[in-house]
């Protein structure tokens, strides 16, 4: 973060702390990790597993303007305040408050994180856009991207996830988003909400916190669009609009192999836009509809959001395709080891399928769906068959290797390390290698041992 965010006075009045230490600094970012703080940043001493006031030393010996505490430290200058992460959500309102750029909410079962780097890149055409670097999409994270809005910003994305009732409410209700999207509803998190209509309603609260006039998308593709709306309707929004290949507001209507990722065509609000991706599958294609419509609404013409999404590129873990090096080899790596549910593995071994040569499958488990995982499981045995060898990790896979036909099934560890020296034996000249599992699988530290055995080129 680069400027000046806020006034030692200003963090002062915002959180109701008081000023400790000294008043002679100003801040420009917030951390809450000593790991990651910038010079110029506020330390915000959470209390959790760990005591961030044990590290506030730590903090200002790497630069940090200030603290914002709970009890006192012996060294400043320091905010004290009774809760820090409350003071952290009081200072995001501040932020919020004084800021005139349209702030965009962003929830799905999947494609939270990668809608938001559309939306990123489809929005640069107003000028500077604010949103958090990484996966900033909780209870803590949200605070503090929200806290870091510059006042010069001429636009807001928000990532907002949950995986309990209730959640999203409280992230809304303190963005208080001038624009909504979901961008899909899927088995993910079934062992907290119960059933897909659990989940549904879980996305559904972005809803409750969306500014007077302001405008919500939805995936037009979706069995639960139907609820959406209800839910939708009964938080009293008025105007909603749909993406997808049933979009009323923005119809998909193709989304080819290319160069480089994908041609996408699309009729947005009746006019008719094609770009190039730089992602594959439909479900990118479709996810950058919804930011298409988004852009939109906050002020980006269709034709210039669309030629904007040329600097959209996926990240490590969300899709990114490199050739490895391994030895006299060259296979081509399918990174999708950025956690997993059945509707991503689905969107990924599609994606998989249309890869030339030998396909590779290395599918870690997938978490958090409750009494129906192994059913879950089981259940891609059809997706996955696109793959030559399917590789598995974790107890859960097992259900689907079972499922599998004989010929396909790879090697099985009880977890992804465990497949490390089989992939090197059994990885061949111009193989595809896709990589997914929930991030409890780890299949990205599998994958990071596989790099680490070759070279990327």
């Amino acid at each position: 973060m680069t400027g000046k965010l806020f006034e030692a006075y200003q963090v002062a009045a915002a959180t109701g702390g008081e000023l400790c230490g000294g008043e002679d600094w100003s801040i420009g970012g917030l951390s809450i990790d000593t790991r990651g703080i910038r010079p110029g940043d506020l330390f915000v001493a959470l209390e959790a597993e760990r005591d961030g006031h044990d590290f506030a030393s730590q903090a200002f010996e790497k630069g940090a303007a200030a603290a914002l505490v709970s009890k006192s430290i012996e060294v400043g200058p320091y905010v004290l305040v009774p809760d820090t992460l409350r003071a952290a959500e009081r200072l995001a309102g501040a932020a919020r408050d004084r800021s005139f750029a349209p702030l965009i909410g962003v929830t799905g079962s999947a494609g939270k994180t990668t809608t938001k780097e559309m939306l990123r890149a489809a929005l640069t055409p107003l000028g500077e856009i604010h949103a958090a670097q990484k996966s900033f999409n909780n209870h803590i994270g949200v605070p503090l991207t929200l806290a870091e809005l510059p006042p010069t910003a001429k636009a807001g994305v928000f990532e907002m996830g949950m995986n309990h009732a209730g959640e999203i409410r409280g992230l809304t209700s303190l963005v208080r988003p001038h624009i909504a999207l979901i961008t899909t509803v899927a088995e993910a998190h079934l062992e907290f909400l119960g059933s897909m209509e659990g989940i549904a309603d879980a996305k559904a609260e972005i809803a409750e916190g969306l500014r007077p006039g302001g405008t919500m998308i939805l995936p037009a593709d979706s069995p639960y669009l139907p609820r959406l709306l209800q839910r939708c309707e009964e938080a009293g929004v008025g105007n909603i609009q749909t993406f997808g290949r049933k979009g009323e507001h923005a119809r998909l209507t193709g989304a080819e192999p290319a160069e480089g990722g994908m041609n996408v065509a699309a009729v947005v609000l009746g006019e008719e836009v094609r770009f190039l991706l730089a992602a594959e599958g439909e479900h990118m294609a479709t996810n950058a509809l919804a930011a298409l419509l988004a852009a939109l609404k906050a002020g980006v013409s269709v034709q210039d959001a669309a030629a904007a999404l040329s600097t959209f590129s996926t990240g490590a873990g969300r899709g990114e395709r490199f050739q490895l090096q391994l030895g006299e080899r060259t296979v081509t790596v399918l990174d999708e080891s950025y956690n997993a549910n059945p509707a991503s593995m689905r969107a990924s071994l599609g994606v998989l399928g249309r890869a030339p040569g030998r396909k590779v499958a290395v599918l870690g488990e997938m978490r958090e769906l409750g009494d129906t995982a192994p059913q879950l499981h089981a259940g891609l045995a059809e997706a996955a068959s696109v793959a030559d060898i399917v590789h598995t990790a974790g107890p859960m896979m097992l259900h689907l290797r079972e499922a599998l036909p004989e010929a396909k099934r790879g090697t099985h560890g009880e977890n992804a390390n465990d497949l490390l020296q089989p992939l090197l034996d059994d990885l061949h000249e111009a193989d595809t290698v896709l990589f997914k599992g929930s991030n409890a699988s780890k299949v990205g530290p599998l994958l990071g041992a596989l790099l680490k055995a070759g070279r990327k080129v």
